[in-house]
């Protein structure tokens, strides 16, 4: 075990992981799945849809995500009258020059976060699609590239359905994960009242967070994490939990391939975020739900005997027979 460890030398990457988790450990309590989910998704290159209720530290998270990192960082509130290019740019007219010059939106940044990305309007949410795939923008026939890296952040309530929007299939297919973000437990609730207690100033707390992670070193991870072993027999077995979707009679619309890149980027990440240099059966099962519970669509009968999009994923992936 340890020669086949010793592939690639996972030391900077886990130091540089540990000292991520423990910036955001000083401020937010428990949230462990989460912040190893986001971390997951920053190694693997991938945009992060968060949704739960008010209050549960979404934008928080993420903003203390932001502030590990030595990156430019954006924060953009959706509403109804949010138009594309509040969020894209936009050309303006230069009277000296009688040109038009583009100024950057704030999407122009390197982690992005999106706060009730369902309140703004189709026309809004579909002026991401181009910048969430291909890391460009597209304004009068010139295109704008972004500076890498580049991850979006986008929040979302559940609950609160009134001035909001559906987002679209094809957008939520460009996030990597959807995460679900709980009420905490009785014991994490009076270790966040004490917290609270202890520390009177939230802002200053937030504020004493420092950056452990430049560009250029989450780019030497990322390097090391397209280097992580998988055998045949595991990009046979993705493949078999995203077409079981696609054949499942509880699900009106199944994941599409898109998914599968997904599962395997981020089960990449997920090895190196657990030690090894090659992925495992457990780590695709651990991360099926996040994968795919975004990319599939109940049938209406299944929806009204209550069920829901993990409950198909899990009876699914169980269905299937693990590789050893």
């Amino acid at each position: 075990m340890e020669s086949f460890n010793s592939r690639i030398d996972l030391t900077p990457l886990t130091t540089a992981v540990d000292a991520i988790r423990a910036e955001v450990g000083t401020v937010i309590v428990g949230q462990h799945q989460t912040i190893d989910l986001l971390l997951t998704a920053l190694l693997a290159d991938g945009h992060v849809l968060i949704e739960g209720v008010p209050g549960v530290a979404k934008t928080l998270t993420a903003k203390l995500l932001a502030k590990t990192l030595s990156v430019g960082f954006s924060r953009i509130q959706f509403t109804p009258d949010l138009m594309p290019s509040d969020v894209l740019g936009t050309s303006i007219f230069m009277p000296k020059t009688g040109d038009f010059s583009f100024r950057q939106g704030p999407v122009f940044s390197n982690l992005v976060l999106i706060d009730e990305i369902n309140r703004a309007p189709a026309k809004t949410q579909a002026a991401l699609f181009e910048v969430m795939e291909e890391r460009q923008i597209t304004n009068d026939g010139t295109t704008y590239p972004l500076d890498e890296p580049f991850m979006v952040l986008a929040t979302q309530n559940p609950i609160e359905q009134e001035g909001t929007y559906r987002l679209p299939e094809a957008q939520l297919d460009r996030f990597l994960f959807k995460i679900v973000v709980g009420y905490p437990d009785a014991a994490a609730e009076v270790d966040i009242l004490k917290g609270h207690h202890q520390r009177r100033n939230l802002t200053d707390a937030v504020q004493a967070v420092s950056a452990v992670l430049s560009a250029g070193q989450l780019a030497s991870l990322r390097a090391q994490v397209h280097q992580v072993h998988v055998e045949d027999k595991l990009f046979e077995y993705i493949a078999q939990i995203v077409q079981a979707t696609r054949a499942n009679k509880s699900l009106y619309l199944g994941a599409s391939p898109r998914a599968s890149v997904a599962l395997l980027n981020s089960a990449k990440a997920l090895a190196t975020l657990r030690g090894r240099d090659f992925i495992t059966p457990e780590d695709v099962q651990e991360l099926a739900a996040p994968v795919l519970r975004h990319r599939i669509l109940l049938t209406p009968e299944r929806e009204m005997e209550g069920g829901t999009a993990d409950d198909v994923i899990a009876q699914l992936v169980q269905k299937i027979e693990v590789p050893r």
